[in-house]
C-alpha cells in the first residue's frame, strides 16, 4: 500500500469551521511517545535498581541515562498548534513561534511531507510538526483542511471572495 498522503484539496470544505481556540497536536503519535518515555524510564530504573553489583554512583548513572533518554521522547511529543481570534501559536520541538493570520499565507500537506508547512508573508516557510500524518494521516489532512480554512476565513476580508 503507497505511503502517500493526499494534498488537502482547496476543493474540499473542511465541513464547519471549530470554535476557536482549538489545538491541534499528534495526539496518536504522542501517546505512543509518551508511554515509550515512561516504560523506557521504568525498564532502565528498574535494571540499575536490580542489578547488584552497581554502585550508588552506576545505579544513578543508569537512571541519569534513563531520564535523558526519556525527556527526549517527551520533547519530541511536545509539538502543537494553538489557533485562537488572533491567531497560531506553533509549537515545535524546541521552538514557538506565534503568527498573526495575516502572516500566514498558505497552509501545505502535499503527499510525502512529513508534515504540514506554512508559507508566510516574509517569504519564508514554517515547519509545523503538530499536524503530522505518520501514525493518522486522515487526521493530519483533515487537520490541515481546517488550520486552512481558518487562515483563509481571517484573511479574506468581509464581504469579498478570496483570491487564492
Amino acid at each position: 500500500m503507497p505511503d502517500a498522503t493526499p494534498e488537502p484539496s482547496p476543493d474540499a470544505a473542511p465541513g464547519p469551521l471549530p470554535a476557536l481556540p482549538v489545538t491541534f497536536r499528534p495526539g496518536r503519535t504522542r501517546a505512543v511517545l509518551l508511554v515509550a518515555a515512561g516504560g523506557l524510564f521504568a525498564a532502565i530504573s528498574l535494571i540499575a535498581l536490580l542489578l547488584e553489583q552497581l554502585s550508588p554512583g552506576e545505579r544513578l548513572s543508569f537512571v541519569s541515562t534513563a531520564a535523558l533518554l526519556a525527556g527526549v521522547l517527551v520533547l519530541l511529543a511536545r509539538p502543537k498548534v494553538d489557533a485562537d481570534e488572533t491567531g497560531v501559536t506553533v509549537v515545535n520541538i524546541t521552538t514557538r513561534r506565534r503568527l498573526d493570520w495575516a502572516q500566514i499565507l498558505q497552509v501545505n500537506l502535499r503527499p510525502g511531507d512529513p508534515w504540514v508547512f506554512l508559507d508566510l508573508s516574509d517569504g519564508t516557510s514554517l515547519p509545523v510538526l503538530g499536524i503530522q500524518p505518520g501514525i493518522a494521516p486522515k487526521r493530519a489532512v483533515a487537520d490541515a483542511r481546517t488550520l486552512r480554512a481558518l487562515a483563509e476565513a481571517r484573511t479574506t476580508p468581509p464581504g469579498s471572495e478570496a483570491s487564492r
